[in-house]
Protein backbone atom coordinates (compact mmCIF):
# COMPACT_ATOMS: atom_id res chain seq x y z
CA UNK A 1 0.00 0.00 0.00
CA UNK A 2 1.40 3.42 -0.97
CA UNK A 3 1.83 6.38 1.33
CA UNK A 4 -1.13 8.08 -0.33
CA UNK A 5 -3.34 5.07 0.30
CA UNK A 6 -2.37 5.08 3.97
CA UNK A 7 -3.33 8.76 4.36
CA UNK A 8 -6.60 9.53 2.56
CA UNK A 9 -6.08 13.29 2.90
CA UNK A 10 -3.19 13.01 0.46
CA UNK A 11 -5.61 11.91 -2.24
CA UNK A 12 -6.84 15.49 -2.22
CA UNK A 13 -4.35 17.21 -4.48
CA UNK A 14 -5.68 20.62 -3.50
CA UNK A 15 -4.47 20.00 0.03
CA UNK A 16 -1.03 19.05 -1.32
CA UNK A 17 -0.97 22.15 -3.48
CA UNK A 18 -1.97 24.27 -0.49
CA UNK A 19 0.89 22.73 1.48
CA UNK A 20 3.25 23.87 -1.28
CA UNK A 21 1.56 27.29 -1.38
CA UNK A 22 1.88 27.99 2.33
CA UNK A 23 5.42 26.58 2.52
CA UNK A 24 6.51 28.99 -0.22
CA UNK A 25 4.71 31.83 1.55
CA UNK A 26 6.40 31.03 4.86
CA UNK A 27 9.89 30.90 3.31
CA UNK A 28 9.60 34.42 1.91
CA UNK A 29 7.95 35.77 5.05
CA UNK A 30 10.79 34.38 7.17
CA UNK A 31 13.35 35.86 4.77
CA UNK A 32 11.81 39.33 5.08
CA UNK A 33 11.40 38.87 8.80
CA UNK A 34 15.09 37.97 8.98
CA UNK A 35 16.02 41.29 7.40
CA UNK A 36 13.98 43.18 9.98
CA UNK A 37 15.33 41.12 12.88
CA UNK A 38 18.92 41.80 11.83
CA UNK A 39 18.56 45.42 10.65
CA UNK A 40 18.44 47.09 14.09
CA UNK A 41 21.73 45.40 14.95
CA UNK A 42 23.59 45.12 11.62
CA UNK A 43 21.79 47.64 9.36
CA UNK A 44 19.74 46.86 6.26
CA UNK A 45 22.56 47.26 3.78
CA UNK A 46 23.08 45.25 0.63
CA UNK A 47 25.73 43.25 2.50
CA UNK A 48 23.21 42.05 5.09
CA UNK A 49 20.64 41.28 2.39
CA UNK A 50 23.25 39.28 0.47
CA UNK A 51 24.02 37.24 3.59
CA UNK A 52 20.34 36.60 4.27
CA UNK A 53 19.56 35.53 0.71
CA UNK A 54 22.73 33.43 0.47
CA UNK A 55 22.20 31.49 3.69
CA UNK A 56 18.54 30.91 2.92
CA UNK A 57 19.36 29.61 -0.55
CA UNK A 58 21.91 27.24 1.00
CA UNK A 59 19.28 25.99 3.44
CA UNK A 60 16.70 25.50 0.70
CA UNK A 61 19.15 23.67 -1.57
CA UNK A 62 20.17 21.27 1.19
CA UNK A 63 16.51 20.79 2.07
CA UNK A 64 15.66 19.95 -1.53
CA UNK A 65 18.42 17.33 -1.66
CA UNK A 66 17.47 15.76 1.66
CA UNK A 67 13.75 15.87 0.94
CA UNK A 68 14.14 14.12 -2.40
CA UNK A 69 16.34 11.37 -0.99
CA UNK A 70 14.10 10.93 2.03
CA UNK A 71 10.97 10.68 -0.12
CA UNK A 72 12.58 7.99 -2.28
CA UNK A 73 13.94 6.04 0.65
CA UNK A 74 10.94 6.25 2.98
CA UNK A 75 7.93 8.01 1.43
CA UNK A 76 6.10 8.42 4.74
CA UNK A 77 4.08 11.68 4.73
CA UNK A 78 4.09 11.66 8.54
CA UNK A 79 7.76 12.60 8.37
CA UNK A 80 7.14 15.52 6.00
CA UNK A 81 4.33 17.02 8.08
CA UNK A 82 6.34 16.34 11.22
CA UNK A 83 9.12 18.46 9.72
CA UNK A 84 6.58 21.19 8.97
CA UNK A 85 5.51 21.16 12.63
CA UNK A 86 9.13 21.44 13.76
CA UNK A 87 9.70 24.33 11.33
CA UNK A 88 6.58 26.02 12.69
CA UNK A 89 7.64 25.93 16.34
CA UNK A 90 11.24 26.92 15.44
CA UNK A 91 9.95 30.01 13.61
CA UNK A 92 7.64 30.76 16.55
CA UNK A 93 10.67 30.66 18.86
CA UNK A 94 12.63 33.23 16.81
CA UNK A 95 10.92 36.27 18.45
CA UNK A 96 11.65 34.75 21.87
CA UNK A 97 15.35 33.92 21.51
CA UNK A 98 16.49 35.51 18.21
CA UNK A 99 17.65 38.85 19.62
CA UNK A 100 19.56 37.13 22.44
CA UNK A 101 21.34 34.87 19.96
CA UNK A 102 22.32 37.89 17.86
CA UNK A 103 23.77 39.69 20.87
CA UNK A 104 25.63 36.59 22.10
CA UNK A 105 27.17 35.99 18.69
CA UNK A 106 28.11 39.67 18.39
CA UNK A 107 29.65 39.69 21.86
CA UNK A 108 31.71 36.59 21.08
CA UNK A 109 32.92 37.87 17.71
CA UNK A 110 33.66 41.42 18.74
CA UNK A 111 36.65 40.27 20.81
CA UNK A 112 37.80 37.51 18.46
CA UNK A 113 37.35 38.82 14.89
CA UNK A 114 39.71 41.47 13.56
CA UNK A 115 38.08 42.23 10.20
CA UNK A 116 34.71 41.91 8.50
CA UNK A 117 32.88 41.86 11.82
CA UNK A 118 29.57 42.76 10.20
CA UNK A 119 29.80 39.93 7.68
CA UNK A 120 30.75 37.30 10.23
CA UNK A 121 28.19 38.36 12.82
CA UNK A 122 25.31 38.56 10.36
CA UNK A 123 26.31 35.30 8.66
CA UNK A 124 26.56 33.30 11.90
CA UNK A 125 23.32 34.80 13.20
CA UNK A 126 21.56 33.75 9.99
CA UNK A 127 23.06 30.27 10.14
CA UNK A 128 22.04 29.69 13.74
CA UNK A 129 18.58 31.25 13.62
CA UNK A 130 17.23 30.67 10.12
CA UNK A 131 18.99 27.84 8.30
CA UNK A 132 17.37 24.90 10.14
CA UNK A 133 13.67 25.83 9.73
CA UNK A 134 14.21 26.79 6.10
CA UNK A 135 16.11 23.55 5.51
CA UNK A 136 13.01 21.73 6.76
CA UNK A 137 10.74 23.78 4.50
CA UNK A 138 13.09 23.02 1.63
CA UNK A 139 12.13 19.35 1.92
CA UNK A 140 8.49 20.10 1.09
CA UNK A 141 8.63 20.32 -2.72
CA UNK A 142 10.45 17.03 -3.50
CA UNK A 143 8.33 15.19 -0.93
CA UNK A 144 5.07 16.52 -2.32
CA UNK A 145 6.17 15.58 -5.84
CA UNK A 146 6.28 12.00 -4.61
CA UNK A 147 2.74 12.14 -3.20
CA UNK A 148 1.08 14.06 -6.01
CA UNK A 149 2.46 12.03 -8.91
CA UNK A 150 -0.18 9.64 -10.30
CA UNK A 151 1.79 8.36 -13.28
CA UNK A 152 4.66 9.33 -15.52
CA UNK A 153 2.33 10.69 -18.19
CA UNK A 154 1.28 13.73 -16.15
CA UNK A 155 4.42 14.24 -14.09
CA UNK A 156 5.32 17.45 -15.97
CA UNK A 157 1.95 19.01 -15.26
CA UNK A 158 2.08 17.94 -11.61
CA UNK A 159 5.54 19.39 -11.03
CA UNK A 160 4.48 22.55 -12.88
CA UNK A 161 1.43 22.94 -10.65
CA UNK A 162 3.54 22.50 -7.53
CA UNK A 163 6.00 25.11 -8.78
CA UNK A 164 3.17 27.51 -9.59
CA UNK A 165 1.58 27.19 -6.15
CA UNK A 166 4.98 27.64 -4.50
CA UNK A 167 5.69 30.74 -6.58
CA UNK A 168 2.28 32.30 -5.92
CA UNK A 169 2.70 31.63 -2.21
CA UNK A 170 6.17 33.19 -2.33
CA UNK A 171 4.78 36.31 -4.02
CA UNK A 172 2.13 36.75 -1.35
CA UNK A 173 4.72 35.96 1.34
CA UNK A 174 6.84 38.79 -0.06
CA UNK A 175 4.18 41.50 -0.12
CA UNK A 176 2.23 40.67 3.06
CA UNK A 177 5.06 41.16 5.59
CA UNK A 178 6.44 44.29 3.93
CA UNK A 179 3.21 46.17 3.36
CA UNK A 180 0.81 44.68 5.89
CA UNK A 181 1.99 42.66 8.88
CA UNK A 182 5.35 44.26 9.79
CA UNK A 183 4.08 47.88 9.66
CA UNK A 184 0.80 46.89 11.36
CA UNK A 185 1.86 44.45 14.10
CA UNK A 186 5.66 44.22 13.92
CA UNK A 187 8.30 41.62 13.16
CA UNK A 188 7.63 39.38 16.18
CA UNK A 189 3.94 38.95 15.43
CA UNK A 190 4.77 38.44 11.74
CA UNK A 191 6.91 35.43 12.64
CA UNK A 192 4.10 34.10 14.83
CA UNK A 193 1.47 34.57 12.10
CA UNK A 194 3.34 32.53 9.50
CA UNK A 195 4.43 30.02 12.10
CA UNK A 196 0.76 29.57 13.00
CA UNK A 197 -0.11 28.95 9.36
CA UNK A 198 2.46 26.14 9.15
CA UNK A 199 1.30 24.75 12.47
CA UNK A 200 -2.31 24.66 11.26
CA UNK A 201 -1.21 22.94 8.06
CA UNK A 202 0.47 20.17 10.02
CA UNK A 203 -2.39 19.83 12.50
CA UNK A 204 -4.94 19.39 9.71
CA UNK A 205 -2.88 16.53 8.33
CA UNK A 206 -2.36 14.71 11.61
CA UNK A 207 -5.93 15.17 12.81
CA UNK A 208 -7.34 13.85 9.54
CA UNK A 209 -4.89 10.96 9.65
CA UNK A 210 -5.68 10.28 13.30
CA UNK A 211 -1.99 10.13 14.04
CA UNK A 212 0.80 12.15 15.60
CA UNK A 213 -1.20 13.12 18.68
CA UNK A 214 1.85 13.57 20.89
CA UNK A 215 3.87 15.65 18.43
CA UNK A 216 0.84 17.76 17.55
CA UNK A 217 0.09 18.44 21.21
CA UNK A 218 3.71 19.36 21.95
CA UNK A 219 3.80 21.66 18.92
CA UNK A 220 0.64 23.48 20.04
CA UNK A 221 1.95 23.91 23.60
CA UNK A 222 5.31 25.25 22.41
CA UNK A 223 3.57 27.61 19.97
CA UNK A 224 1.34 28.98 22.74
CA UNK A 225 4.34 29.53 25.01
CA UNK A 226 6.24 31.30 22.23
CA UNK A 227 3.20 33.44 21.45
CA UNK A 228 2.99 34.54 25.08
CA UNK A 229 6.71 35.21 25.46
CA UNK A 230 7.59 36.44 21.99
CA UNK A 231 4.83 38.87 21.05
CA UNK A 232 6.87 41.91 22.02
CA UNK A 233 8.41 44.08 19.33
CA UNK A 234 11.14 45.26 21.70
CA UNK A 235 14.58 44.83 20.16
CA UNK A 236 16.31 46.93 22.80
CA UNK A 237 14.88 44.86 25.64
CA UNK A 238 17.32 46.31 28.19
CA UNK A 239 16.11 49.89 27.68
CA UNK A 240 13.83 51.29 30.39
CA UNK A 241 13.26 54.86 29.21
CA UNK A 242 11.79 54.34 25.72
CA UNK A 243 8.62 56.29 25.13
CA UNK A 244 8.10 54.63 21.75
CA UNK A 245 9.39 51.52 20.02
CA UNK A 246 8.01 50.28 16.73
CA UNK A 247 8.60 49.54 13.08
CA UNK A 248 7.76 51.07 9.74
CA UNK A 249 8.13 49.81 6.20
CA UNK A 250 11.72 51.09 6.19
CA UNK A 251 13.01 51.20 9.76
CA UNK A 252 13.12 49.97 13.30
CA UNK A 253 12.29 53.04 15.40
CA UNK A 254 12.82 53.96 19.03
CA UNK A 255 12.21 57.22 20.81
CA UNK A 256 14.04 57.77 24.09
CA UNK A 257 13.32 60.62 26.49
CA UNK A 258 15.64 62.01 29.15
CA UNK A 259 15.26 65.11 31.32
CA UNK A 260 17.40 67.00 28.75
CA UNK A 261 16.23 65.72 25.37
CA UNK A 262 14.18 63.41 23.17
CA UNK A 263 16.10 61.13 20.78
CA UNK A 264 15.11 59.13 17.71
CA UNK A 265 17.27 56.15 16.79
CA UNK A 266 16.88 53.53 14.07
CA UNK A 267 19.56 51.29 15.54
CA UNK A 268 19.39 49.22 18.72
CA UNK A 269 22.92 49.75 19.94
CA UNK A 270 24.02 53.18 18.77
CA UNK A 271 23.23 56.15 16.58
CA UNK A 272 21.11 59.27 16.90
CA UNK A 273 19.03 60.12 13.85
CA UNK A 274 17.21 63.08 15.41
CA UNK A 275 17.24 64.92 18.72
CA UNK A 276 15.15 67.61 20.38
CA UNK A 277 16.79 69.63 23.17
CA UNK A 278 14.01 70.60 25.55
CA UNK A 279 15.45 74.01 26.43
CA UNK A 280 15.99 74.78 22.70
CA UNK A 281 19.75 75.07 23.12
CA UNK A 282 22.30 73.74 20.65
CA UNK A 283 22.62 69.98 20.39
CA UNK A 284 26.40 69.73 20.62
CA UNK A 285 26.24 67.46 17.59
CA UNK A 286 26.66 67.74 13.82
CA UNK A 287 23.37 69.63 13.47
CA UNK A 288 25.14 72.64 14.99
CA UNK A 289 27.94 72.41 12.42
CA UNK A 290 25.36 72.27 9.62
CA UNK A 291 24.08 75.68 10.79
CA UNK A 292 27.09 77.14 8.98
CA UNK A 293 25.34 76.38 5.68
CA UNK A 294 22.84 79.27 5.81
CA UNK A 295 25.60 81.65 6.94
CA UNK A 296 27.56 80.78 3.80
CA UNK A 297 24.65 81.62 1.50
CA UNK A 298 24.33 84.80 -0.53
CA UNK A 299 20.70 85.32 0.49
CA UNK A 300 21.58 85.72 4.16
CA UNK A 301 24.28 88.24 3.27
CA UNK A 302 21.69 90.27 1.35
CA UNK A 303 19.19 90.07 4.19
CA UNK A 304 16.81 87.90 2.15
CA UNK A 305 14.91 84.81 3.23
CA UNK A 306 17.13 81.72 3.10
CA UNK A 307 15.43 78.83 1.29
CA UNK A 308 16.50 75.49 2.80
CA UNK A 309 15.78 71.96 1.56
CA UNK A 310 16.55 69.02 3.85
CA UNK A 311 16.98 65.60 2.23
CA UNK A 312 16.62 63.18 5.11
CA UNK A 313 14.36 65.26 7.34
CA UNK A 314 14.11 62.78 10.20
CA UNK A 315 12.04 64.34 12.94
CA UNK A 316 13.27 67.82 12.09
CA UNK A 317 16.23 68.59 14.35
CA UNK A 318 17.93 70.81 11.78
CA UNK A 319 14.71 72.47 10.69
CA UNK A 320 13.80 73.29 14.30
CA UNK A 321 17.25 74.76 14.97
CA UNK A 322 17.13 76.91 11.85
CA UNK A 323 13.70 78.22 12.79
CA UNK A 324 14.85 79.01 16.33
CA UNK A 325 18.20 80.66 15.58
CA UNK A 326 17.65 81.97 12.04
CA UNK A 327 14.01 83.01 11.83
CA UNK A 328 14.38 84.44 8.32
CA UNK A 329 14.35 81.01 6.73
CA UNK A 330 11.92 79.07 4.56
CA UNK A 331 12.31 75.34 5.17
CA UNK A 332 10.99 72.22 3.51
CA UNK A 333 12.01 68.63 4.08
CA UNK A 334 11.95 65.28 2.34
CA UNK A 335 11.67 62.10 4.39
CA UNK A 336 11.08 58.67 2.87
CA UNK A 337 9.57 57.22 6.05
CA UNK A 338 6.12 58.58 6.82
CA UNK A 339 6.17 57.03 10.27
CA UNK A 340 9.21 59.12 11.20
CA UNK A 341 7.35 62.22 10.05
CA UNK A 342 4.44 61.20 12.29
CA UNK A 343 6.82 60.85 15.24
CA UNK A 344 8.16 64.34 14.49
CA UNK A 345 4.79 65.87 15.32
CA UNK A 346 4.03 63.57 18.24
CA UNK A 347 7.31 63.62 20.17
CA UNK A 348 9.61 66.27 18.66
CA UNK A 349 7.35 69.33 18.38
CA UNK A 350 8.13 69.92 14.71
CA UNK A 351 6.41 73.07 13.51
CA UNK A 352 3.38 71.90 11.49
CA UNK A 353 3.97 74.82 9.09
CA UNK A 354 7.14 73.14 7.82
CA UNK A 355 6.32 71.16 4.69
CA UNK A 356 7.55 67.56 4.74
CA UNK A 357 7.18 65.41 1.62
CA UNK A 358 7.26 61.63 1.88
CA UNK A 359 9.59 60.72 -0.96
CA UNK A 360 13.06 59.51 -1.85
CA UNK A 361 15.46 62.46 -1.85
CA UNK A 362 16.86 61.95 -5.32
CA UNK A 363 13.45 61.22 -6.84
CA UNK A 364 12.17 64.42 -5.26
CA UNK A 365 14.91 66.49 -6.91
CA UNK A 366 14.04 64.90 -10.22
CA UNK A 367 10.40 65.88 -9.78
CA UNK A 368 10.82 69.58 -8.84
CA UNK A 369 12.18 72.64 -10.60
CA UNK A 370 12.89 75.05 -7.72
CA UNK A 371 16.27 76.23 -6.45
CA UNK A 372 17.50 76.69 -2.89
CA UNK A 373 20.12 78.58 -0.90
CA UNK A 374 20.98 75.51 1.18
CA UNK A 375 20.43 71.82 0.50
CA UNK A 376 21.28 69.58 3.45
CA UNK A 377 21.94 65.94 2.56
CA UNK A 378 21.38 64.00 5.77
CA UNK A 379 20.21 60.63 4.46
CA UNK A 380 23.12 58.45 5.56
CA UNK A 381 22.56 56.11 8.53
CA UNK A 382 25.76 54.40 9.73
CA UNK A 383 26.58 51.77 7.06
CA UNK A 384 23.26 52.28 5.29
CA UNK A 385 24.20 54.83 2.64
CA UNK A 386 21.83 54.95 -0.35
CA UNK A 387 24.13 54.48 -3.33
CA UNK A 388 21.81 56.60 -5.48
CA UNK A 389 22.52 59.52 -3.15
CA UNK A 390 26.29 59.16 -3.23
CA UNK A 391 27.15 59.40 -6.91
CA UNK A 392 28.32 62.05 -9.36
CA UNK A 393 24.88 62.00 -10.94
CA UNK A 394 23.17 62.72 -7.62
CA UNK A 395 25.44 65.58 -6.59
CA UNK A 396 25.12 67.06 -10.07
CA UNK A 397 21.36 67.01 -9.55
CA UNK A 398 21.78 68.80 -6.21
CA UNK A 399 23.94 71.40 -7.92
CA UNK A 400 21.20 72.06 -10.48
CA UNK A 401 18.79 72.89 -7.63
CA UNK A 402 21.13 75.31 -5.86
CA UNK A 403 21.14 79.04 -6.49
CA UNK A 404 24.35 80.45 -7.95
CA UNK A 405 25.60 81.36 -4.47
CA UNK A 406 23.93 78.42 -2.76
CA UNK A 407 25.58 75.77 -0.56
CA UNK A 408 25.23 72.01 -0.24
CA UNK A 409 25.87 70.61 3.23
CA UNK A 410 26.48 66.87 3.62
CA UNK A 411 26.59 65.01 6.90
CA UNK A 412 29.10 62.19 6.56
CA UNK A 413 28.69 60.08 9.67
CA UNK A 414 31.56 57.58 9.50
CA UNK A 415 34.86 59.41 9.50
CA UNK A 416 37.53 57.13 8.08
CA UNK A 417 41.28 57.50 8.43
CA UNK A 418 42.61 54.96 5.93
CA UNK A 419 43.31 55.75 2.31
CA UNK A 420 40.24 55.15 0.16
CA UNK A 421 37.70 55.31 3.01
CA UNK A 422 34.00 56.04 2.47
CA UNK A 423 34.28 59.75 3.28
CA UNK A 424 37.18 60.16 0.88
CA UNK A 425 35.06 58.60 -1.84
CA UNK A 426 32.15 60.91 -1.02
CA UNK A 427 34.32 64.02 -0.83
CA UNK A 428 36.21 63.22 -4.05
CA UNK A 429 32.93 62.61 -5.82
CA UNK A 430 31.52 65.92 -4.58
CA UNK A 431 34.72 67.77 -5.47
CA UNK A 432 34.38 66.50 -9.04
CA UNK A 433 31.05 68.36 -9.25
CA UNK A 434 31.62 71.52 -7.14
CA UNK A 435 34.46 74.03 -7.41
CA UNK A 436 34.83 74.75 -3.70
CA UNK A 437 34.64 72.09 -0.98
CA UNK A 438 35.38 72.42 2.75
CA UNK A 439 35.17 69.89 5.58
CA UNK A 440 34.98 70.16 9.37
CA UNK A 441 35.27 67.24 11.78
CA UNK A 442 32.63 67.21 14.52
CA UNK A 443 34.15 67.19 18.00
CA UNK A 444 33.41 64.06 20.02
CA UNK A 445 31.95 61.99 17.18
CA UNK A 446 32.80 60.23 13.94
CA UNK A 447 30.78 62.75 11.92
CA UNK A 448 32.30 65.08 9.36
CA UNK A 449 30.42 67.99 7.79
CA UNK A 450 31.12 68.90 4.19
CA UNK A 451 30.22 72.21 2.53
CA UNK A 452 30.25 72.56 -1.26
CA UNK A 453 29.48 75.41 -3.64
CA UNK A 454 30.52 76.93 -6.95
CA UNK A 455 30.78 80.33 -5.25
CA UNK A 456 34.21 81.24 -3.89
CA UNK A 457 33.00 83.51 -1.07
CA UNK A 458 31.75 80.82 1.35
CA UNK A 459 34.15 81.59 4.18
CA UNK A 460 33.99 85.36 3.67
CA UNK A 461 30.21 85.35 3.89
CA UNK A 462 30.17 83.01 6.89
CA UNK A 463 32.48 85.29 8.84
CA UNK A 464 30.49 88.38 7.86
CA UNK A 465 27.07 86.88 8.61
CA UNK A 466 28.19 85.43 11.91
CA UNK A 467 28.85 88.95 13.18
CA UNK A 468 25.15 89.70 12.69
CA UNK A 469 23.95 86.78 14.85
CA UNK A 470 22.51 87.89 18.18
CA UNK A 471 22.63 84.54 19.98
CA UNK A 472 26.05 84.27 21.62
CA UNK A 473 25.99 80.45 21.83
CA UNK A 474 25.39 80.08 18.10
CA UNK A 475 27.96 82.75 17.35
CA UNK A 476 30.56 80.89 19.42
CA UNK A 477 29.67 77.62 17.70
CA UNK A 478 30.06 79.19 14.27
CA UNK A 479 33.46 80.56 15.28
CA UNK A 480 34.44 77.02 16.28
CA UNK A 481 33.25 75.63 12.95
CA UNK A 482 34.98 78.43 11.03
CA UNK A 483 38.26 77.54 12.72
CA UNK A 484 37.87 73.89 11.73
CA UNK A 485 36.98 74.44 8.08
CA UNK A 486 39.60 72.87 5.84
CA UNK A 487 39.74 73.19 2.05
CA UNK A 488 39.38 69.73 0.57
CA UNK A 489 42.01 68.53 -1.88
CA UNK A 490 40.22 66.37 -4.43
CA UNK A 491 41.40 62.90 -5.35
CA UNK A 492 40.35 60.25 -7.81
CA UNK A 493 37.95 58.14 -5.71
CA UNK A 494 34.78 58.77 -7.70
CA UNK A 495 31.42 57.04 -7.30
CA UNK A 496 28.86 56.84 -10.07
CA UNK A 497 25.43 55.31 -10.46
CA UNK A 498 27.16 52.39 -12.13
CA UNK A 499 29.78 51.90 -9.44
CA UNK A 500 29.25 53.02 -5.85
CA UNK A 501 30.51 50.35 -3.37
CA UNK A 502 29.14 52.21 -0.34
CA UNK A 503 28.36 49.08 1.71
CA UNK A 504 31.88 47.64 1.53
CA UNK A 505 33.42 51.03 2.22
CA UNK A 506 31.14 51.58 5.19
CA UNK A 507 31.93 48.15 6.56
CA UNK A 508 35.64 48.96 6.49
CA UNK A 509 35.03 52.02 8.66
CA UNK A 510 32.91 50.01 11.10
CA UNK A 511 35.75 47.50 11.43
CA UNK A 512 38.18 50.34 12.16
CA UNK A 513 35.84 51.87 14.74
CA UNK A 514 35.33 48.55 16.50
CA UNK A 515 39.06 47.91 16.62
CA UNK A 516 39.70 51.40 17.95
CA UNK A 517 37.05 51.20 20.66
CA UNK A 518 37.66 47.60 21.74
CA UNK A 519 41.39 47.27 21.25
CA UNK A 520 41.90 47.59 25.00
CA UNK A 521 39.51 44.74 25.81
CA UNK A 522 40.88 42.55 23.04
CA UNK A 523 44.35 42.79 24.55
CA UNK A 524 42.96 41.77 27.95
CA UNK A 525 41.06 38.89 26.35
CA UNK A 526 44.20 37.61 24.64
CA UNK A 527 46.18 37.80 27.88
CA UNK A 528 43.62 36.89 30.56
CA UNK A 529 40.63 35.38 28.74
CA UNK A 530 36.97 36.20 29.25
CA UNK A 531 37.33 36.34 33.04
CA UNK A 532 39.85 39.14 32.68
CA UNK A 533 37.51 41.07 30.41
CA UNK A 534 34.68 40.75 32.92
CA UNK A 535 36.93 41.94 35.76
CA UNK A 536 37.97 45.06 33.86
CA UNK A 537 34.48 46.05 32.75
Amino acid sequence: MSAVDKRPILKNKYYLYMTEFFAGMAVMAVELGASRLLAPYFSSSQIVWTIIIGTIMIAMALGNIYGGRSADKNPDPDKLYGRILIAAIWIAAIPVVGKYIILLISAALIVTVSTNFLIWAAFLACMVIFVFPLFLLGTVTPSLAKYTMDNLEDNGRTVGNLGAFNTIGSIIGTFLPTFVTIPAVGTAITFLIFSGILLLLGLVYFISAKAGTVKSTVAVIVFIICSLLGNSNSFAFWETDLVYEGESIYNYLQVKETPRDVILSTNVLFGVQSIMIKDESLTGMYYDYAMAGPLMSGSMERGETVDILILGMGTGTYATQCRHYLPKTQIEGVEIDQKITNLAGEYFELDPDIQVTTYDGRAYLNAIEGTYDVILVDAYQDITIPFQMSSVEFFSLVKEHLKDDGVMVVNMNMRGVKEGNINQYLADTIASVFDHVYTADVTGSTNRELYASNDSRLLERMEKNNQQIEDTDLQAMMELVYGKLTPYEAGDYIMTDDKAPVELLGMQVIDDLIQEELGYYKRIFEEEGIEGVLEHM
